[in-house]
């Protein structure tokens, strides 16, 4: 694949996919052969929501193509002992000997079996970057679809590093993967931790900024340290760590017992939310006997009815006696004769009533007066009754948003702020409607691109969920991962992404002991590993390496030599962004503030001849399909759409032979006629040359389909909220079913399957669960330690680059531990000093960073550094808290998550740099 008139002056385009909050299209000048700048595409300006801006990721990608440190042929391991300490001895070797030396591993698993003696696949893969590196990874998901079982349990950070539960509660209640503001149309937003200036791109930075203008849009963030975010919002609510629940209870028990209730969204409580449901003495719904569907009070009969009888005027709230069905976990019926009953709005009522803002500012250290005025400005702003029409449809219009950000979506207490973050959107009528909070991307419900086709008639009126089974004839007891996904979760589901989005870190911890009642853990005989370095990204990270080390057979696809990489056996150097071929699907709502007004599909090109003996990815998945005996079925999903397009729709078929082995640029033309073909019905099929002319293509997207909202109208569905009777019963199933095979180690996780969220003060609970597991005094961790993404460098594997090293220098808190000024000074510590910072686990050092935009109480870690072998990177001397967070059964939440916090100390052992 070479490049066309390499002595002219071009500007060619491709796309920038580095984090999730792309893709940003962007054009490539190259002078004399040589790429020398990357600028925006304004070719896209009218498609793009950021009019064809880019983020500073992307102007890092030149030096990445010139990075003097890259891996630029493969090489494999000469010295069989692995550890940090050890020197690999890779040395260089020819693309034949590494492809045969994998191959031979693999054809060796499919002739003794592609599982294990204790199940679990003996091909094993992890990737970094949510997703991202499949936009890089040309057909390798086919190689991997093609192949069979793959065990995706070895997490580099999910569950910790990103929005779990989120995405978890999100896709059950609003298929919603990632929750955001309907930027454009809010008035209001609370964000609890959500660094969006800093993780939503340059799309999230362009609308957040012109809301700010255009609309006068009010941003209140509630964070222990003054963000990026924080910096650009009205208002800096300093809360104390992990305490953001607690102060969201207060903001409900406002808007539920210090307003009238005519401020709220009475009908859509009514109609469109399981608020009239009535509930049993058991604690679920009370049903009619014959249909079993779930029953409300009718107050125009003066009777309880089934919730979707025609024409009634459900009661929101009271006592009532009424007869029915309750079915409880296991299919157990108990049949009710005129018993009290009260609705699930009553029950919500009963629940907040205690959460007062003084009860509140007791644990969150938030004054009682800010939540009471916050909540108010909530209601105040939501326009309760107003309407905008949206392509014809007139919707409800309530421009109020609640965004969630890491370490506040996930581990102990993300179920509790999940949850009251949809209610406070359901209680005023603003959850997936213009203005107010609405869902992106989909990714455990099918047809994964497509919100609205996901969202299918369940049960009791609402959506169906794909729950993994908990019932005793079908719950999965043997684990078909290493981190036990479906057997402990049912939550996640039996997605693509379900298996990196289960307890990531069981599949780690087992590698050290087994679990009571599980498989013998066992080392997958093969473990691919592409953009991710769980060996600095994930927690207990020395731990980490440990396991690593005793992998029998690593094969990295590599860029530089990194942590990770150091234990492999081969390294298999792929060609990087700007250097390969590859198609991607651009457009609709997808990610963080990427909804755009169109859909279609960017091509990435090679802009420049590739450096060394580097190959195109698509090449390598190609010849380890030949090599290793699965052409076949490769070629077959490739087809089926495995690499990101189908090649065969209604009116085009431009599917593969089975039997052959095709060259790259063959199958990126197959996809781009596909492509072609499926944004015009069958009337165009643009080959490959066509594609890296125009660089990308699209077609209008409805702007109706940003909003959930209007197709469950349509449908007659609701929203689940507020009781989580579905949720309970599972719940209290998995229990049933792990109990009976032995397993009490899950005993904590099941306490929160519960139908309202029951508080803790879970900044306590992890400080008791840290110190009590490895010892020590609450007194001897005072501080907690937090981290915060980098818009520089979170996500883009690109700590080796020095241009970005040098705008995130410009940016505070990059370089060291960031302190208050007041804590440091009764410490005896001063700016730039070099301080230890321990926590029960073990210590790291670093320069102390002063500021006042940081409660006395917390310290901050800015990204994820501590390397010792990545090229330049190592030179930072910049910690990461990875080191100091253990992994523990105890800080994992039901959802198999944890978050980044961890209580630590702080000492001064040196002067400044």
């Amino acid at each position: 694949m070479t490049v066309s008139n390499p002595q002219a002056t071009t500007k060619v385009a491709t796309y920038c996919y580095q984090c999730v909050a792309g893709p940003d299209l962007l054009k490539v000048k190259v002078e004399d052969g040589v790429a020398t700048a990357v600028e925006p595409n304004f070719d896209a300006e009218h498609v793009h929501p950021a009019a064809g801006r880019v983020c500073v990721k992307a102007f890092g990608l030149v030096q990445k193509i010139y990075n003097p440190n890259r891996v630029l042929q493969p090489m494999k391991r000469t010295n069989p002992k692995k550890g940090r300490h050890e020197d690999p001895g890779f040395v260089p070797i020819s693309w034949d000997e590494a492809l045969d030396t994998i191959a031979a591993k693999l054809r060796g698993i499919r002739e003794t079996g592609l599982l294990d003696a204790s199940g679990y696949p003996r091909v094993a893969a992890s990737f970094g970057g949510g997703g991202t590196p499949t936009a890089y990874m040309g057909t390798f998901p086919a190689f991997l679809a093609a192949w069979g079982p793959v065990d995706m349990s070895f997490g580099s950070g999910q569950g910790v590093k990103c929005y779990h539960s989120e995405h978890l509660y999100g896709e059950l209640w609003h298929r919603a993967f990632i929750v955001c503001p309907d930027t454009p149309r809010t008035k209001y937003i609370l964000s609890f931790g959500s660094n969006i200036e800093a993780s939503g791109g340059v799309c999230g930075v362009w609308r957040h900024a012109a809301a700010r203008v255009e609309q006068g849009v009010k941003r209140v963030q509630f964070e222990p340290h003054l963000s990026v975010t924080g910096g650009c919002s009205a208002e800096w609510v300093p809360i104390k760590p992990k305490t953001d629940a607690a102060c969201m209870h207060a903001l409900i028990h406002v808007m539920l017992f210090e307003n009238a209730r005519s401020r709220l969204d009475i009908d859509f409580l009514k109609h469109r939310t399981a608020s009239p449901y009535l509930v049993a003495p058991n604690g679920f719904y009370l049903r009619d006997p014959d249909t079993r569907k779930p029953l409300v009070w009718d107050l125009k009969a003066g009777k309880a009815v089934v919730f979707d009888t025609p024409g009634i005027d459900p009661a929101l709230d009271g006592d009532f006696v009424a007869s029915g069905l309750e079915v409880l976990p296991d299919e157990e019926l108990v049949t009710h004769e005129a018993i009290a009953v009260r609705s699930a709005f009553g029950k919500l009522l009963d629940h907040e009533r205690t959460f007062t803002p003084e009860w509140a500012q007791g644990i969150c250290d938030v004054p009682a007066a800010t939540i009471r005025r916050v909540a108010n400005e909530y209601l105040d702003h939501a326009e309760i009754g107003a309407t905008i029409e949206i392509e014809g449809r007139s919707l409800p219009f309530r421009p109020v948003a609640v965004t969630l950000g890491k370490t506040v979506n996930n581990g102990w207490g993300g179920y509790d702020c999940c949850w009251a973050r949809t209610l406070m959107a359901c209680l005023v009528g603003a959850l997936d409607v213009p203005g107010g909070t609405i869902g992106t991307a989909v990714r455990l419900n099918r047809p994964a691109n497509d919100r609205q086709s996901s969202a299918k008639p369940g049960v009791d009126g609402f959506m169906d969920y794909p729950f993994n089974p908990t019932d005793k004839e079908n719950w999965i007891a043997r684990p078909q991962i290493r981190n036990a996904n479906r057997t402990l979760v049912p939550l996640v589901a039996n997605s693509a992404w379900s298996a990196a989005l289960g307890p990531t870190h069981l599949a780690w911890m087992q590698q050290r002991h087994g679990f009571e009642s599980f498989p013998e853990p066992t080392q997958p005989d093969v473990w691919f590993f592409y953009r991710t370095n769980p060996v600095i990204s994930f927690w207990d990270t020395p731990q980490v390496a440990e396991a690593v080390a005793k992998f029998p057979f690593v094969v990295a696809f590599s860029y530089t030599h990194d942590e990770t990489n150091h234990f492999a056996d081969i390294l298999l150097p792929d060609r990087t962004d700007l250097e390969g071929l590859q198609m991607l699907r651009i457009g609709g709502t997808k990610y963080v503030e990427q909804f755009w007004d169109h859909q279609g599909f960017a091509l990435r090109q090679p802009v420049v001849s590739p450096q060394g003996d580097t190959r195109d990815f698509t090449w390598i998945s190609t010849e380890l399909a030949r090599r290793s005996g699965i052409l076949e079925t490769y070629n077959k999903a490739i087809s089926r759409g495995a690499a990101g397009v189908p090649l065969k729709g209604p009116n085009y078929d431009f599917s593969l032979q089975p039997d052959r082995a095709y060259g790259v640029e063959e199958i990126w033309d197959a996809s781009c006629r596909a492509a072609s073909a499926e944004l015009t019905e069958g009337a165009e099929d643009h080959g490959l040359e066509w594609w890296k002319e125009h660089g990308f293509r699209t077609i209008e997207y409805p702007r109706l389909q940003w909003y959930l909202y209007p197709h469950l109208v349509d449908q007659g569905l609701r929203f689940e909220m507020p009781y989580q009777e579905r949720i309970s019963r599972i719940g209290e199933e998995l229990g049933r079913r792990l109990h009976e095979s032995g397993i009490d180690w899950w005993d904590r996780q099941l306490t929160e399957y519960r139908p309202l969220p029951e508080f803790h003060d879970f900044s306590h609970l992890i400080k008791h669960a840290v110190i009590s597991n490895l010892g020590g005094r609450d007194e001897d961790f005072p501080f907690w330690l937090l981290t915060a993404r980098s818009m520089q460098y979170m996500w883009g594997g690109n700590v080796s680059l020095q241009m970005v090293h040098e705008v995130a220098d410009n940016v505070k808190g990059h370089r060291g531990v960031i302190m208050n000024p007041a804590a440091a000074r009764k410490l005896g510590i001063e700016d730039g000093d070099l301080v230890e910072v321990r926590s029960p686990l073990r210590e790291t050092r670093g320069h102390v960073v002063l500021r006042q935009g940081i409660r006395p109480d917390t310290l901050l870690m800015v990204g994820q550094f501590d390397h010792w072998i990545t090229p330049y990177a190592k030179d930072f001397n910049v910690p990461s808290m990875n080191a100091l967070v253990p992994m523990l059964m105890d800080l994992t939440d039901a959802t198999g998550s944890a978050a980044d916090i961890v209580p630590v100390s702080i000492k001064r052992i040196g002067g400044a740099q």
